[in-house]
């Protein structure tokens, strides 16, 4: 959470002003319209900011058109009138500014807020929809706050906004139109499909989706709601019964009525009684965001009483009883300069985006990823673009799309390679991701690092300066070379006295016992990982019981889908080779502990049974996530070593937190999985209970 408050514009004479009002109404229109704004969020604030300083100090001289003081900035209009004004929030972005407001509300009740309710704010467009006894007959945009712009036409494809309610009620329901990051990412793959430019951010397609009549394609967007109120006609009872429920009541008649809420999520509204605990669930939502499938900017606090709330009344831009606590921008518009094409160690060939610096919460964001060739192409993004940039958490910077209404005309496509910028061999482009045609050995030196990494085969001595060596002295080709060097090769190495060469050569040897996982691991096969390395090695215990399964066993493991099997099985097709030499040489190929499924297994209940550990051991039957830092006796050891020993102890580990997760090990810093597993209730212990609890398994 910030403590900071976002800096305004600085805005040095009456000129400057002027200029600043156009820009910010421009921006505003453009944002409520159509999601085109060439400003980003955090651009937009800081100039409004400072339109709103400037007018503190010279209120003379404030502009009729000025922003300040105006629902959507004044920007908008519509033709549909609100039965209650359908406002915008005032904003605060720190904890000082959070504890001012909640003074002065109290002030303007003449006693402390009872209850606070506290709900994530949705980056999306507001909606009003009006239900007649139950069926959903009107949709309509917020506009300038008294009317609106009707889009009915979009009933039917907003997930979440039923078409019927559970009662014959009638009722307005107001909420949040958005798309979730995988909506975002079909409505640009369809829209392109079309012939048309993708869509900056979700924002903006959400805007652009529900305004659109005469498409000839629709996409899936999702409704949150968060207000619920009578219409003119509702019964009298019902009026006035929601006249008199509180906020989280109102949400949870929402919810019953049948309509999508925060509830559904993992950041689900709650109600506080205290500013301490309003900023602590402030804080749990915000180390939440980057994992939350739907942009945030914000979290909404409101007087959750209906007393409260009548008392403080509103103004003519914003309700004196909420506020919105924004976050820092995690979006961010700025230029790409061009394009870098970087090899990895199994030869896949990776275009990197290389931008004009951007801060971007608190970070300085120099480079973003493209993904692939396709990504590319499909984004239609070009040399000299403005795009927009997203980071969230600690997420790897990515470039969304091109804001393509700022173009100029002088931008130029971006140039793909023919041959492999590494390396010069020929591409293998049958997928989307581009390899070299020599996979592994244009990056040999990558490749054989990684392998003999600590959470690999775990060589110690043989650094990224000694594998660079014996490639160079053309000693070793490939993996299985490593482990039929010998001494006197070694010896006439520069800088190799006896002492390092007999060390290395014993931790070769160590090697080859290695369990399977650790050599699937280190062999670097596409789509998987050390987790998924551990999963296939357990379920099936021994590496000619791998390289044997075809693609629909192999999707008996846990985590491999229908897509991810068939690359699994052809790389290890392509690896036979490599293999054979690895078990020539005397490399283990087996994993302690595990039993080769049988038939009846694989077609029973496949991959969850055979990935467990030890059946009796004190995590059988539990999903375990490390986060933070470990201490005691678990100090020393890596990620990776920490999830061998779940599984050793019988448990399943995870690197995610969800409903299915049983236990978090949260050491120092743990942040985002450690607020996640609070919010879902899933219990926490430190490092040194878990070490308790496995000391059996510990070594």
């Amino acid at each position: 959470m910030s403590g900071m408050t976002t800096p305004a514009a600085v805005i040095v004479d009456a000129a400057a002003y002027a200029q600043a009002v156009e820009d910010a109404v421009k921006a505003s229109a453009a944002y409520y319209a159509s999601g085109t704004s060439p400003l980003d969020d955090d651009a937009y604030d800081r100039l409004v900011r400072g339109i709103a300083a400037w007018e503190a100090e010279h209120p003379e001289q404030v502009l009729p058109d000025s922003p300040t003081g105006k629902v959507a900035g004044g920007a908008v209009e519509g033709d549909v009138p609100h039965t209650v004004a359908m406002l915008s929030l005032d904003n605060v972005f720190s904890p000082e500014e959070f504890t001012a407001w909640t003074a002065s509300l109290a002030r303007r009740v003449g006693h402390d807020v009872e209850r606070f309710s506290v709900e994530p704010k949705l980056d999306g467009l507001a909606i009003a929809a009006r239900y007649t006894r139950g069926r959903l007959d009107r949709l309509i945009t917020r506009g300038d706050g008294t009317a609106g712009e009707d889009v009915s036409h979009a009933i039917g494809t907003v997930e979440g906004l039923p078409d019927t309610l559970a009662e014959p009620v009638t009722v307005e329901v107001r909420g949040e139109v958005l798309m979730t990051t995988a909506q975002f990412e079909h409505a640009n793959e369809v829209r392109t499909a079309h012939g048309g430019q993708p869509f900056a951010n979700p924002r903006g397609a959400a805007a652009g989706s529900l305004r659109a009549k005469e498409r000839a394609y629709t996409v899936p967007m999702t409704f949150f709601g968060y207000g619920l109120l009578p219409q003119p006609d509702t019964e009298p009872d019902l009026a006035r019964r929601l006249g008199e429920l509180t906020h989280s009541d109102l949400m949870a008649q929402a919810a019953a009525y049948g309509v999508n809420t925060t509830a559904t999520t993992t950041v689900p509204g709650i109600t506080a009684g205290t500013v301490e605990q309003v900023l602590a669930r402030v804080q749990e939502i915000a180390a939440l965001r980057a994992t939350l499938p739907f942009g945030i900017d914000g979290i909404v606090i409101k007087a959750d009483l209906a007393a409260d709330q009548q008392t403080a009344g509103s103004g003519t831009r914003a309700p004196r009883w909420a506020i919105a606590y924004k976050l820092p921008a995690v979006e961010k518009i700025t230029r790409l300069l061009e394009v870098e094409w970087n090899v990895g160690r199994t030869g896949i060939i990776a275009p990197r985006g290389v931008l004009e610096p951007v801060e971007i919460d608190g970070a300085t964001i120099t480079y973003a990823t493209l993904h692939n060739p396709a990504d590319i192409t499909r984004r239609d993004l070009r040399l000299g673009d403005h795009v927009m940039v997203h980071r969230a958490g600690d997420v790897i910077p990515r470039i969304e799309a091109p804001v393509a209404h700022l173009r100029t005309g002088t931008e130029q496509p971006i140039v793909f390679p023919e041959m492999c910028p590494r390396c010069g061999a020929g591409i293998d482009t049958s997928e989307q991701r581009w390899r070299c045609a020599n996979g592994r050995n244009c990056h040999l030196v990558a490749a054989l690092s990684y392998a003999a990494g600590r959470d690999q085969l775990d060589i110690e001595g043989l650094g990224h300066t000694r594998v660079v060596q014996l490639v160079e002295a053309g000693l070793v080709a490939d993996l299985a070379d490593l482990f039929t060097l010998t001494r006197d090769q070694l010896l006439a190495l520069e800088r190799m006295g006896e002492t390092s060469t007999d060390n290395l050569l014993a931790a070769i040897s160590t090697a080859k016992g290695q369990p399977l996982s650790r050599v699937l691991c280190a062999l670097g096969v596409r789509g998987t990982g050390r987790s998924m390395s551990r999963r296939i090695a357990r379920y099936f215990a021994t590496m000619d019981h791998i390289r044997t399964a075809d693609a629909e066993t192999m999707q008996q493991v846990e985590g491999i889908g229908t897509e991810k099997a068939p690359s699994i099985v052809a790389e290890l097709t392509e690896l036979a080779p490599l293999i054979d030499k690895l078990a020539a040489a005397g490399v283990n190929m087996t994993e302690p502990g595990a039993t080769p499924p049988s038939a009846a297994a694989a077609d029973d209940s496949g991959g969850a049974a055979q990935s467990e550990g030890s059946a009796d051991g004190p995590l059988a039957g539990m999903t375990v996530v490390v986060t933070g830092a470990m201490t005691g006796p678990l100090e020393k050891l890596s990620r990776n070593q920490m999830n061998e020993l779940i599984e050793r102890a019988g448990g399943r580990a995870s690197s995610s937190v969800s409903k299915k997760t049983t236990l978090v090990v949260a050491g120092e810093g743990a942040g985002s999985k450690r607020a996640k597993a609070e919010s879902l209730g899933i219990r926490l212990a430190t490092p040194d209970e878990f070490a308790t609890l496995v000391a059996d398994f510990v070594g």
